[in-house]
């Protein structure tokens, strides 16, 4: 569709651990739909260029990540500010991201080196936020445009939008047994799935022949993005992703009905096909019509003036500069880009991105020998993302505010200026936490010095998860023919919950019980993040994990419920929360 120039657009859907960035991105040797379709891609335009077609083909990749409502590029940084990238709605185009970077790329390797560092910018916002990756939406966006003469002579321009989506996962329906209606329990925790939610209801509704339906697309930043993909000019694929546990019979089913809900909308895609000239004589006449407005200085009609003060009146007109000034600045950078040659954007790329790459590889080649901690996170994809070598010798590891500056920088909760010291002697390797530093390795906390082996998991403050690679030993391993241990996030975290003293073991529990214990999991961290935050602001509140039975609720039976006591250190007061009134403070 992309080559015959349409918008096209890809999104998968479903619960937490369903498969769905398994199914968009893959994972090691096994590809996924966003690396295949961005390989046959520059495949197709190699096949063309070898038959002798006489046209120009660039691609440029952009990657954004919505979170809590929030735009930030993640090939850029440097952007991210407080409140996020500003969401702008264009009478052509529709909604865009302001300032959205978007590379140029001239192969497929160059497009995974920019998602890598896009999920590698992703992982370090999400550890130092301490935000959960699977709350988070991601889009890559492709544009793709194809630049040759048509029977009359002209240069016309096709171009075709390619967005793939990778959407957050849908919570639990009946989670830990909270009745209620699942889109409101979803809402406070995911606003922009249950739009999402709402968005294809209404859709569904207007294309079964229901009249005055309103679509809500303002109501999230996900839907205002996805406008066009969801009922305009867009050919749109969803994948549902099921889980085959029985255990997950109800979110299966609610996947089951948002996919079937959006089988029934229509979109209108038309092939986007102009005139190089044309797009740039349009630039042009609106950016005159933009001109002459702000030397009226922005007038605004007296009917809407009325009833203002001055002071107002001169507010509303410096207001309407400003926006006049920003819409003239950005059709100007259009008109710029439209004018550049391909090599001059690819030679810009390359300027940006080639040391960096020659450096990265590096240390990739330095890693396979030198020992080192890698991430784990709960999303697979944004595990061994982040990277922190320990060549021979002692090195520091703490925050910020430690003088001198440490050798291993760890920010956010609970982590002291000089949280520990990690020595590397060749053969072996210590670890010594600093003074009320809480350091755990592998689920148990650590006091003194302490050796640390190959695969070993240690949790520093209560967010950072790392694991030890220890080459020498991994080789001795090998050489005796013991198997590599495949270590998880799930895994560290049942570790961490096992010795807090919860029994963590599935064999031979029943359905209610294996539920009750991947609440357990799952809680356990956040529990101790919040006794985190409430220390470092001083809250004097103190949280912890309450098991409730049926009996205990006056029920004769169903199934034993989750819940967070909070208790107030000052006068003793107890309270006890819902899990997703937890989760949603």
């Amino acid at each position: 569709n992309a080559w015959k120039g349409y918008n096209c657009s890809l999104f998968a859907y479903g619960q937490t651990g369903s498969g769905k960035s398994y199914s968009m991105v893959g994972y090691g040797a096994n590809r996924g739909i966003v690396p295949i379709t961005c390989d046959e891609l520059f495949k197709g335009i190699e096949q063309k260029r070898a038959t002798g077609e006489k046209a120009e083909y660039e691609v440029s990749l952009s990657m954004l990540e919505i979170y809590n409502e929030q735009v930030r590029d993640l090939l850029n940084p440097k952007s991210w500010t407080k409140g996020g990238l500003k969401v702008r709605q264009h009478p052509k185009k529709g909604f865009y991201v302001e300032q959205l970077q978007t590379v140029a790329v001239n192969s497929y390797k160059e497009i995974d080196q920019r998602i890598e560092e896009g999920t590698r910018n992703r992982t370090v916002a999400s550890t130092n936020m301490n935000a959960t990756s699977s709350r988070a939406h991601t889009i890559v966006g492709l544009l793709f445009s194809q630049k040759k003469k048509n029977d009359l002579g002209q240069e016309t321009t096709t171009t075709s939008i390619i967005n793939l989506v990778d959407l957050a996962g849908s919570e639990r329906a009946e989670s830990t047994g909270a009745t209620g209606d699942r889109l409101k329990e979803g809402a406070a925790i995911n606003q922009s799935l249950s739009t999402l939610g709402n968005v294809i209801k209404a859709l569904a509704d207007q294309s079964m022949g229901k009249k005055a339906v309103i679509v809500p697309y303002r109501d999230s930043v996900l839907t205002r993005l996805l406008k066009n993909a969801l009922g305009g000019n867009s050919k749109t694929i969803m994948i549902a992703a099921l889980s085959p546990a029985d255990i997950n019979y109800d979110e299966t089913l609610s996947t089951l009905r948002f996919a079937d809900r959006a089988k029934a909308i229509k979109t209108s895609a038309i092939i986007n096909e102009s005139p190089t000239e044309k797009l740039i004589r349009e630039l042009r006449e609106e950016n005159q019509k933009l001109l002459d407005m702000l030397k009226k200085g922005g007038s605004v009609s007296g009917a809407i003036l009325s009833g203002t003060t001055e002071d107002e009146k001169e507010q509303i007109r410096r207001e309407l500069q400003e926006e006049l000034q920003r819409q003239l600045t950005e059709n100007q950078h259009e008109m710029t880009e439209m004018k550049k040659s391909w090599h001059d954007k690819l030679r810009e790329s390359e300027k940006a991105y080639g040391q960096r790459d020659d450096v990265e590889m590096k240390l990739k080649e330095e890693r396979d020998k030198t020992a080192h901690f890698w991430n784990l996170n709960e999303d697979p994809q944004l595990t061994k993302m982040v990277f922190h070598l320990v060549h021979s010798g002692t090195h520091q590891i703490g925050s910020k505010k430690a003088d001198p500056p440490p050798d291993i920088l760890l920010q956010g909760l609970s982590i002291l200026p000089q949280h520990a010291s990690v020595t590397n002697s060749g053969n072996s390797i210590l670890l010594k936490p600093g003074r009320d530093a809480k350091v755990l390795v592998n689920g148990e906390r650590v006091i003194g010095e302490m050796p640390l082996h190959h695969n070993d998991r240690v949790m520093f403050g209560s967010s950072h998860l790392y694991v030890l690679h220890h080459p020498k030993e991994l080789a001795a391993a090998e050489k005796a023919g013991i198997p590599a241990k495949n270590v998880t996030y799930d895994m560290a975290q049942q570790e961490i919950a096992k010795n807090s003293g919860f029994d963590v073991v599935t064999e031979g529990k029943s359905k209610e019980d294996v539920l009750l214990m991947e609440d357990l999991v799952a809680l356990v961290p956040m529990v101790n993040e919040a006794n985190a935050i409430s220390e470092e602001l001083d809250k004097r509140v103190f949280f912890e994990i309450a098991l409730i039975s049926p009996q205990a609720r006056g029920l004769k039976e169903g199934r034993t419920e989750v819940k967070v006591k909070m208790r107030d250190l000052v006068t003793e007061h107890e309270w006890l929360w819902s899990r997703n009134k937890f989760l949603n403070r």
